[in-house]
């Protein structure tokens, strides 16, 4: 089943999905911009990213505004190429904010890890799953119960989730890094 809908989502826009997405999105829209949710919308990616569906597991699913910072234009003298408004970009990806606002949100709980679920014109929606670490379910689980101690506390602020990792420019062994001898 896994490998269906893992298919179908490889190209979202010439599937079934777009239609899906089609109904869904309005509603996503007037929702709030973090929004708990019972089951994941990509069941084959968030199993593949640890999550199991028993107690302890929650998904949100979160918007983040696309593209590049908005700074206010300088009331005082410059030239346009001095200004600084435009092409100003944020080091953190779009990805890593979702993780950091929703780890706000839900100070209790670690994210785990997050996947990309759609994007429209102005917002990108991610999925968040996140981990109750004092949950009795998560305590007794030995494939997870490593989120439960000290050094993992704030994972998304410190880049320690896999797109924190990334970010950070963690994730290519040897790329950009010389050989020292």
């Amino acid at each position: 089943m896994y490998k269906y809908i893992r298919k179908a989502w490889k190209n979202p826009k010439e599937t079934y999905v777009r239609e899906l997405m089609w109904d869904r999105v309005p509603k996503w829209r007037r929702q709030k911009a973090i929004q708990r949710i019972e089951k994941p919308t990509r069941l084959d990616r968030a199993r593949s990213l640890g999550y199991k569906a028993k107690k302890g597991f929650i998904i949100v699913r979160t918007r983040v505004r696309r593209g590049s910072m908005r700074k206010s234009r300088f009331k005082g003298g410059r030239r346009p190429k001095r200004m600084g408004v435009r092409k100003i970009t944020t080091k953190k990806s779009l990805k890593r904010i979702a993780e950091e606002r929703v780890a706000r949100k839900y100070p209790n709980l670690e994210v785990l890890n997050s996947y990309w679920v759609w994007e429209d014109g102005k917002y990108k929606y991610y999925e968040i799953i996140l981990v109750d670490p004092h949950h009795p379910n998560i305590k007794n689980d030995p494939n997870i119960n490593w989120i439960r101690e000290k050094q993992h506390r704030g994972r998304a602020f410190r880049g320690l989730t896999s797109e924190g990792k990334k970010n950070r420019g963690l994730r290519n062994k040897g790329k950009g890094a010389e050989k020292v001898r």
